[in-house]
């Protein structure tokens, strides 16, 4: 096969993943091409074969995209919800509104606050600031020179987890779900055409929570393009900390 089409979301963190195994493809010989996605578009444009490789679904949440006639490929990283805060604090059962002022959490991880929220009354109380991804790390910087004490609720990986703002709060009992699974789906009919060699190397891809969060900070960040953050990857020049 010597062309595919990458579908992807249009966020920093999807981009960079897409261009890094755009980087796999190409080394094997394979033009690729790339189509933003917007969450509802992906079953329409893997059905009406407008993408060969979706590049990734988060499973389990995204299980619903790996039906008949479609092949799923790798484990390239582990979302999860966590809670932060600006300085070491306990687990995040022990804490109360005497340790934390407010709670920032970014838009997609919102349902998941909400329900663990159910599980800590101590917090239930605590006035919630929803914030774009992008804007994150901007909020932060804000916070900490103000002196503000939130909580953060945030998806690893996200570029505000490659700098030094945050201190992940433990979290045993999984309140916001547990680690997820970033897998690429690939349509049956183009897997049958594919080099062999090229598909055991994507199942075996691995990238990472730490190198997708250097990967969204460099495009989302420093204003680099995603080509150019794969290549600094695959050239061993992306973690450089």
């Amino acid at each position: 096969m010597t062309q595919m089409t990458i579908g992807h979301l249009y966020t920093s963190l999807h981009a960079g993943c897409a261009s890094a195994v755009a980087r796999v493809l190409e080394a094997y010989e394979v033009e690729v091409e790339y189509v933003d996605l917007d969450p509802d578009d992906i079953e329409e444009a893997l059905e009406g074969a407008e993408v060969d490789l979706l590049v990734s679904a988060w499973f389990p949440r995204d299980e619903k995209f790996a039906g008949l006639g479609r092949r799923v490929l790798g484990d390239l990283y582990q979302p999860v919800v966590s809670f932060a805060s600006l300085s070491p604090l306990g687990s995040v059962g022990t804490l109360t509104s005497a340790d934390v002022d407010r709670i920032i959490v970014s838009d997609d991880s919102r349902q998941a606050l909400e329900d663990a929220l159910k599980q800590l009354p101590a917090l239930s109380v605590l006035p919630i600031e929803s914030i774009g991804e992008g804007a994150l790390i901007g909020r932060l910087e804000k916070a900490r020179d103000a002196g503000e004490r939130p909580l953060v609720v945030a998806t690893q990986p996200h570029a505000v987890f490659y700098t030094d703002l945050l201190t992940v709060i433990e979290d045993p009992a999984h309140l916001l779900g547990g680690e997820m699974s970033a897998r690429m789906i690939m349509r049956e009919d183009v897997a049958r055409q594919a080099d062999s060699d090229l598909l055991d190397e994507l199942s075996e891809m691995m990238l990472g929570n730490r190198v997708m969060s250097a990967l969204d900070y460099v495009i989302s960040v420093e204003g680099q393009d995603p080509e150019g953050a794969a290549e600094a990857w695959q050239r061993g020049r992306l973690i450089g900390r």
